[in-house]
């Protein structure tokens, strides 16, 4: 049986790297990683991409083309130092699976938008693999919301007809995947609010940091009940799904707006009232959309932070909660995988999003397919 090989580029709503996998598939069906790594922004292109994703301040077309630039280089560079740790040549290598950066989406109204910056034709120039991306834009072109698109990777990988399971993704922005049964067609899945975008923006303005090493900063400070309560009113925690949302919605600007005392509060209470905003907002929409769910599954960066994982756990009485990792992937690397197996299915001419979870009108292929 042979064995394709993809690499699959990811860098979520945090902005804070890129996450580059060695994904193998066997046909079509997904055995492991055979390597990984996180390749850093440098601090001044972090800081740019997240105030564009923000919408801090205006950005002038010449600029916004070199940060796509900036981006892809990156991104290529990830996929060629992964490459080299595993002593692999580009021919090795099937396609590269790329979700590009994030720095717009907005899929509440029509027409329904997404940008990612990190020019594909870029990425397969530099590296000389065949570079799959721009997956959003597809669903979003048939009514979809775009996002999220990882439910049905986390149902190829993580559906088990002996239990109901979901599988909270704990990035900038929170998003859940609902799996009743092993049936691709009961699959649902949204964003539930923030994940760690509120956490990382209020480390970096009181520690200097980009995040809250382990939920430390957060562990010192005591949930302020009525900042809590301001900011679960949010309209968009009560809107049903299929929906989805990102730091354009929900960042400092957004809770000062809500609380407008925010700022007088102790910083450790507000970093401590944001960690209990995701866990209750995630805990409401399993309680909402996902009733009967007996084991969740956590990924993403959130997972490394003790006080959002202990949040969950109490607020889901009867819910076993841990990570990916006793499934067969890292938590911190499974959005990344996903992309690679997207890629792989647009190559194979299958199809990638799941209607029932994005709103789109029916199934398609997703992302553009780049020669190098």
């Amino acid at each position: 049986m042979s064995t394709a090989l993809y690499v699959g580029l990811m860098s979520g709503t945090s902005a804070d790297g890129v996450d580059a996998v060695l994904a193998a598939f066997e046909e079509q069906r997904f055995v492991g990683l055979r390597g990984k790594l996180h390749r850093e922004y440098p601090a001044a292109l972090r800081t740019r991409l997240l105030e564009l994703g923000r919408g801090e301040r205006p950005i002038e077309l010449r600029e916004l083309c070199a940060l796509d630039a900036a981006v892809a280089e990156h991104f290529g560079g990830a996929a060629l130092e992964l490459l080299a740790t595993l002593n692999l040549k580009a021919g090795a290598i099937t396609a590269i699976g790329s979700h590009g950066q994030t720095v717009f989406h907005e899929a509440a109204r029509q027409p329904r938008l997404t940008l990612q910056l990190g020019d594909p034709s870029r990425i397969a120039a530099r590296t000389g693999i065949v570079t799959v991306a721009d997956f959003r834009r597809k669903d979003q072109a048939l009514g979809g919301q775009g996002a999220p698109l990882v439910p049905a990777f986390h149902h190829a990988l993580f559906a088990d007809g002996s239990e109901p399971r979901g599988v909270l993704n704990l990035g900038g922005i929170a998003n859940l995947t609902w799996l009743p049964n092993a049936d691709a067609a009961d699959v649902r899945g949204f964003d539930t609010g923030p994940g760690n975008a509120l956490l990382d923006e209020w480390a970096q303005r009181h520690l200097g940091r980009a995040y809250d090493a382990a939920g430390a900063f957060a562990s010192r400070g005591r949930v302020n009940e009525a900042l809590l309560s301001a900011l679960l009113a949010e309209p968009y925690f009560s809107r049903p799904p299929p929906k989805s949302t990102g730091r354009g919605e929900f960042n400092l600007a957004w809770a000062a707006a809500r609380y407008p005392q925010l700022n007088e509060l102790p910083p450790a209470d507000v970093q401590a009232t944001f960690v209990e905003l995701t866990a209750a907002s995630a805990a409401c929409a399993i309680a909402a959309h996902a009733p009967g769910l007996r084991r969740l599954l956590l990924c993403g960066g959130g997972t490394r932070n003790a006080a959002l994982v202990a949040s969950l756990g109490a607020r889901l009485a009867g819910v076993a909660v841990q990570t990916t990792a006793p499934y067969g992937l890292d938590p911190l690397e499974v959005e990344a995988a996903a992309f690679a197996w997207l890629a792989m299915r647009t190559l194979a001419g299958l199809p990638g999003n799941l209607p029932a979870v994005t709103g789109a009108q029916r199934q398609a292929v997703l992302g553009g397919i780049y020669p190098p």
